[in-house]
């Protein structure tokens, strides 16, 4: 499951970034004990909003049953890769501003009640986002993964611990730019698998026409149901006998992204262009 590892990786990573961030800012302050103790506070309050939604998604999807679950489930799924994309390429706009603009919160918010309903905001926003994650992978995983997909979620928040370490040392074995480029194609490609298989189930559903079906058949040299195919059927959307609006949804994704990617890069260079002219 390690596309499970990758999102829980990549969110708790976040989250420990912000709380080490406001950690840096309240240690220069003249009375850290309170406003530290109002980080912590917020930490916890966040990560039990998230597991609140947690409760709550596995509650409404008792509720349905047939047709109506597996109409919730394909939302789950399609919201899971939208919340992805949203996530990168907020990242990728904000990520070099992301300490100026915390630490600009902080300077502005009242006390350790302030600090702390920065910090719940935070925790909980990626907490929220992992367990939508979550999810959607475990849809596709198919219910007997949960072991598997809970190991990958430890490990992943374990790897988020290490990794932050490494950042609070000064970032001496890391390329901080480099890194969030890495976790960026993964965060994609695992989008870009969350939406084959919302397509896929949309076929089945006879929502989609599938166009051509398939379009070609590799499945003798690479077959997508077990071993090395699977892996990447699960962590990159492969299919060895695509459907045609596979392809063109796939091809569509990857051009907007590519797109959209290309223009934050560029507004971003404009203030730089224009201070040298």
């Amino acid at each position: 499951m390690l596309n499970a590892l990758v999102i829980v990786w990549r969110e708790s990573l976040e989250a420990m970034l912000v709380i080490g961030v406001l950690l840096s800012w309240i240690a220069r302050q003249p009375e850290p004990l309170q406003l530290r103790r109002g980080l912590w506070l917020g930490a916890w309050a966040g990560l039990a909003l998230a597991m609140l939604l947690g409760f709550a998604t596995y509650a409404a999807q008792s509720q349905f049953a047939g047709h109506s679950l597996e109409i919730f489930q394909l939302a789950m799924v399609l919201v899971a890769a939208a919340l992805i994309v949203q996530m990168v390429l907020w990242m990728h706009r904000h990520g070099r501003t992301m300490k100026r603009e915390l630490e600009a919160q902080a300077g502005r918010a009242a006390g350790a009640l302030g600090i702390g309903a920065i910090t719940a905001l935070a925790v909980a926003r990626e907490g929220a986002e992992t367990v939508v994650f979550l999810y959607g992978l475990g849809i596709e995983a198919g219910g007997g993964q949960l072991a598997r997909l809970v190991t990958a979620a430890i490990a992943g928040f374990m790897l988020a611990a290490a990794t932050s370490w490494i950042v609070a040392r000064g970032a001496r074995f890391l390329n901080y730019r480099t890194f969030f480029r890495v976790s960026e194609i993964l965060l994609l490609l695992i989008a870009n698998a969350l939406l084959a298989n919302g397509i896929d189930r949309m076929i089945a559903m006879d929502w989609l026409p599938p166009l051509l079906d398939p379009v070609w058949d590799i499945s003798g040299m690479l077959d997508d149901g077990r071993g090395v195919g699977r892996l990447l059927a699960d962590f990159v959307g492969y299919r060895a006998r695509p459907a045609g609006v596979l392809l063109a949804a796939t091809v569509a994704f990857w051009t907007l992204i590519l797109w959209r990617l290309a223009r934050l890069d560029r507004s971003s260079q404009q203030p730089l262009v224009r201070s040298t002219a």
